[in-house]
């Protein structure tokens, strides 16, 4: 799993856990081993996305699971060590289709390396350009995924989301204000991440 990621926890609107996979499971089972009414959501901060975990048994027997977790399988390959004995080495590479038109094939055919080579050096290039307006981006989405899930059915919800994209912070706090403190606590996190440095806005 990508230790780099990190992951929030709430019983109902009330922000229960953030930290490692690991630190947010076990205290939020321990919160629901304590007995709460409350509906349990785990959030991956980078994403936003809402993670369902089995939190039945033990707090081992929980984290044990997690090995098998279907949306973590990408975190796992991805961490899994360079193989260091003779032979190619392991470069972790995930094969998928790519539709293309032929003009693009024949140029592909025609670079150093061959179409793969030249398609990773393509998407590593493109990812180092993306830089922090990139980053801004992801994580706008990521806070808006969030407001979706939590924040869907409170007051100004519309507005906020609008405001949101809108990268107006000021008037987004003013329109959550009445929100719930853990929403809100967590929100102004996501929009932190979310705001591109002066010099990129001046780069445009």
């Amino acid at each position: 799993m990508d230790t780099a990621k990190s992951y929030t926890a709430f019983a109902g609107h009330r922000l229960l856990a953030t930290g490692s996979l690991e630190h947010t499971v076990l205290r939020t089972k321990r919160r629901i081993d304590g007995g709460t009414g409350a509906s349990i959501l785990v959030f991956e901060d980078q994403t936003g996305v809402q993670i369902d975990f089995d939190w039945r048994g033990s707090a081992d027997d929980v984290l044990a699971r997690l090995a098998q977790h279907p949306y973590l399988a990408a975190d796992r390959v991805a961490a899994e060590p360079p193989r260091t004995g003779p032979g190619r080495p392991k470069l972790g590479v995930v094969s998928r289709e790519v539709s293309l038109l032929p003009r693009h094939w024949t140029w592909l055919g025609e670079q150093p390396g061959g179409a793969s080579a030249t398609l990773r050096k393509l998407v590593d290039e493109a990812r180092r350009r993306d830089g922090a307006s990139g980053a801004a981006r992801r994580a706008r989405e990521a806070a808006s995924k969030f407001m979706w899930t939590m924040a869907g059915d409170l007051p100004g919800f519309e507005e906020a989301s609008r405001a949101l994209f809108a990268d107006d912070s000021p008037r987004l706090r003013r329109l959550t204000r009445r929100w719930p403190q853990g929403i809100r606590t967590y929100l102004e996190r996501l929009v932190a991440a979310a705001q591109v440095p002066h010099q990129e806005h001046g780069a445009r």
